[in-house]
């Protein structure tokens, strides 16, 4: 992750927001062409370079940010070329007499829009720094005689933005009530599959792998009978924040519901993805969550590029979990996913010697 998505919530949020943004964003470009056009005889016909430029600036957006590694950067990236193209045109066009100044409060909103509030706070002050230069550092003398263009645009972009991100943060809360799980703070299984199918899309271009780690509380129904329900939530809750602790911020893990998790590993082959299942197993059995002997039972599958298939991955995750329960809980069973030339029969094969039993049967 990164200082503008530090969490895959705000990564979550991120693409969901280019999702939802894409048509205003097209319109509202429509619309700054069609000025453009339009007032050329009056600018010059450079402008017609200007929204050239900027188009190519939208297009290599929407066709990279959903196959990138790091969307954010991606989004940032097009913002602060989108500010670099007006305040050249603005520079350009008479810089506090421009009639194109105003138009620098359009990548502030559409920041407000996508990321956090501490980077919404970055490109206000940044994009405020930006309008002082291209107004008072281009022509001092005739900003300083007329400052009010400069002082409007200024109350502008913080308005515009104050209202997006007010519209925004209203429709995160409620998206947040629908994908995060309530009880661990974990992302639940509607963020999944969006996020996995960006993952899987990665792999086939990179032909990295990606790994799968069904994660299942044994014994869950004994905690809620012996020591109630109360209890039994504050041990998913310790047992969730336990295995987020031992995981990368690119390591997803998810609450597919009562004691069952998912852990997703992109650019994570078999082998490794059983090492980190072990260090899981043995880091929850070794926190004796809410204060109770606790155990876990993982299944590990993975495998690489255009194999790369959630349902195919999960199937053979499931499978794997229930060798691992079958043969006494509390250890890690692997399995490799076999070339899909293969037959269905042979579709996931145990991997022998790494879907060992990892530890001694639980309780």
């Amino acid at each position: 992750m990164s200082w503008l998505c530090p969490t895959e919530l705000d990564r979550n949020r991120l693409l969901d927001a280019n999702e939802r943004v894409r048509t205003i964003r097209r319109i509202g470009t429509g619309g700054v062409g069609v000025a453009l056009v339009l007032a050329a005889p009056w600018l010059g016909w450079w402008t017609l370079a200007l929204l050239a430029l900027s188009a190519v600036n939208f297009a290599v957006v929407e066709r990279r940010i959903h196959s990138s590694p790091r969307p954010e950067l991606v989004s940032a990236a097009g913002v602060l070329v989108t500010i670099g193209l007006l305040a050249g045109g603005i520079a350009y066009s008479g810089g506090p007499r421009s009639p194109m100044l105003a138009w620098l409060v359009l990548p502030a909103a559409m920041v407000a829009a996508r990321f956090r509030p501490q980077v919404l706070i970055a490109s206000l002050a940044l994009t405020s720094a930006v309008i002082l230069t291209v107004t008072f550092g281009v022509h001092p003398a005739w900003t300083l005689a007329d400052p009010v263009p400069v002082i409007a645009t200024l109350a502008l972009l913080v308005g515009v933005a104050a209202v997006v991100w007010a519209l925004e943060g209203a429709e995160l809360q409620h998206r947040d009530e629908v994908i995060l799980d309530h009880l661990t703070g974990l992302l639940n299984r509607r963020a999944l599959l969006p996020r996995f199918n960006e993952i899987a899309q990665q792999a086939k271009v990179s032909g990295q792998p990606v790994c799968l780690v069904l994660v299942d509380l044994d014994h869950f129904k004994e905690v809620n009978d012996w020591h109630g329900h109360d209890r039994g939530d504050a041990v998913l809750q310790a047992v969730a924040q336990e295995m987020r602790s031992q995981l990368r911020s690119f390591e997803l893990i998810y609450r597919l519901g009562g004691e069952e998790f998912l852990i997703v590993l992109p650019g994570i082959d078999l082998e490794t993805g059983e090492v980190l299942a072990e260090r899981l197993r043995a880091s929850v059995q070794a926190a004796q969550p809410a204060g109770l002997t606790a155990t876990i039972s993982l299944g590990v599958s993975s495998a690489a590029g255009d194999q790369v298939d959630y349902d195919s991955l999960f199937r053979a995750a499931d499978g794997a979990l229930y060798e691992a329960k079958r043969g006494g809980r509390n250890r890690v069973v692997a399995v490799r996913l076999a070339p899909a030339a293969e037959p269905p029969h042979a579709a996931a094969a145990p991997v022998g010697a790494v879907g060992a039993v990892s530890a001694p049967a639980g309780p």
